[in-house]
């Protein structure tokens, strides 16, 4: 919450106002009616009119007064310093009103003139920092499902060697996904900050004109990254596209069972592990899964056709981009665990990774709930401090606990796949405390850092795979750092 919203500016401008003095009093008159002189400015004030005169009222008494709501919860007094400053008192006013050097010695003395009245904790509201595990299961599962999708479409993408050591089409088919992760990581930003302004059919008027632009971008550069004979996926590269369009509408919308449904025809993927199907089924499946997904993504669209439904001019469109480069870099790292197959294990880690992105959203959800839940208990800093550092580590550890568990079991599920050797789980867990941590950045604001990281860690990982793991566990110690630095500050959870 802002300070403008608890030491608002007045309507009119009004000059500063001055310290109270006390006043000289008429000398009294003499026996012939005549009044005696006055003193010179030099000369002191009679002993009893000091004595006689009002003492002039403590402007901070009535600071403490106006604003001792919310001096009575702060845990430090940068935060009161925080408020005064954004509520536009500069230190010379400060000096002439209150007679205090600066901001902070101001908030000082408040902070230590009214007493600490912390509320007791309330039942957790049913908001955004209070999601059910089930709903942040269920995204996970729709996550992880297109890739039956890859299932169903291998013989029909069988060819020749590709290039880079790859498998014949692997090319357009990573050009258009990563193309299709930048475009709707910023495209879901956006719709999402529309959303927070309370305006729906922005937030869809937004949708249904960027994720036609985000399908036509992935399919533009799929087909120019293909070679002659990469057509056929060139091809599934397109369509990719317009299925990451169409689930990032119903995503940022709240419609997870609306795309559960539509990808339950990728189910017929399972006799697939087992049998050979027909062409002509395989590729009946998948137009299934992508036009009952494009059609309930329509649907959903609806207020966003609405004249008029996004009026305002909305919020800066540079502000999105930190996000899409964090979806480039989270992105790589993951494409680099299911393409380097001597260092993760290939495409068992991507599942796993890909399924942990359920519990990941909750535990973020957790972790800010409990911050803010400490933030109302807790009387000092440090208090504030150790309480949330305990908080990360357990969810961190949480999180790295459940994808080691959906990497053992993918691999007992998966046909004669490999147990993964220590140092490929070491990886893994290492890519995994990166893309939690990225994500946790991101979620407090500090989306242009976590992005930067992630995207040196990716760089590093293409131009020498070998050094992988020293990648992955260099950014992973820096995000660790910077969450340790950033998320301490009881600042950095006020909402």
């Amino acid at each position: 919450m802002s300070g403008s919203l608890w030491l608002k500016r007045p309507a009119t401008e009004t000059p500063l106002p001055k310290i109270p003095r006390p006043r000289r009093e008429t000398a009294p008159t003499g026996a012939a009616g005549t009044t005696s002189r006055e003193p010179g400015p030099d000369a002191a004030p009679p002993a009893a009119v000091l004595a006689d005169a009002p003492l002039a009222d403590d402007p901070l008494d009535e600071l403490a007064e106006r604003i001792g709501a919310f001096v009575a919860v702060a845990v430090h007094p940068d935060e009161i310093a925080a408020i005064l400053e954004s509520d536009g008192m500069t230190d010379d006013h400060i000096r002439l009103t209150y007679g205090r050097a600066d901001s902070f010695e101001l908030a000082e003395d408040l902070y230590a003139r009214v007493e600490r009245r912390h509320p007791a904790p309330e039942a957790p509201p049913a908001d955004a920092w209070h999601t059910g595990l089930a709903g942040c299961l269920l995204r996970g599962l729709v996550f992880a499902l297109p890739g039956l999708a890859y299932v169903l479409a291998a013989p029909l993408l069988a060819g020749e060697q590709g290039r880079f050591g790859l498998p014949g089409g692997t090319v357009p088919l990573l050009a258009g996904a990563v193309t299709g992760w930048v475009w709707n990581q910023a495209l879901s930003h956006r719709a999402y900050t529309w959303l927070g302004l309370g305006d729906r059919a922005a937030a869809a008027r937004t949708l249904l004109i960027g994720a036609p632009a985000g399908a036509l971008a992935g399919t533009a550069v799929a087909l120019a990254a293909a070679a002659p004979g990469e057509i056929p996926a060139a091809l599934f590269a397109a369509g990719q596209s317009v299925y990451l369009a169409a689930a990032t509408v119903l995503l940022v919308l709240g419609r997870e069972r609306a795309l559960l449904c539509a990808l339950v025809p990728l189910a017929g993927a399972v006799p697939a592990f087992r049998w050979d199907l027909p062409d002509l089924l395989r590729a009946g499946l998948l137009l299934a899964a992508l036009t009952a997904s494009v059609t309930f993504a329509g649907l959903v669209l609806r207020p966003g056709a609405r004249r008029g439904a996004a009026g305002r001019g909305g919020p800066p469109r540079a502000a999105s981009l930190p996000y899409g480069l964090f979806g480039l870099g989270s992105g790589l790292l993951v494409l680099h665990a299911g393409v380097g197959d001597t260092l993760v294990g290939g495409a068992g880690a991507v599942i796993a990774l890909t399924l942990s992105m359920g519990p990941a959203e909750w535990l973020l959800h957790r972790f800010r709930g409990e911050s803010l839940a400490r933030l109302r208990t807790l009387a000092t800093a440090r208090e504030f401090r150790r309480a949330v550092t305990g908080t990360l580590v357990l969810c961190l550890g949480g999180y790295l606990t459940v994808l080691v568990s959906l990497t053992l079991a993918v691999n007992v599920a998966w046909p004669g796949a490999p147990w993964p050797a220590l140092p490929r789980l070491v990886t893994l867990l290492l890519i995994g405390t990166v893309l939690w941590l990225g994500l946790l950045l991101q979620a407090f604001g500090a989306v242009l850092s976590a992005a930067a990281v992630c995207l040196l860690a990716a760089a590093a990982e293409v131009a020498a795979p070998a050094a992988g793991p020293v990648a992955a566990g260099g950014a992973a110690a820096v995000l660790a750092v910077l969450a340790c630095v950033l998320l301490v500050r009881p600042t950095a959870h006020r909402v």
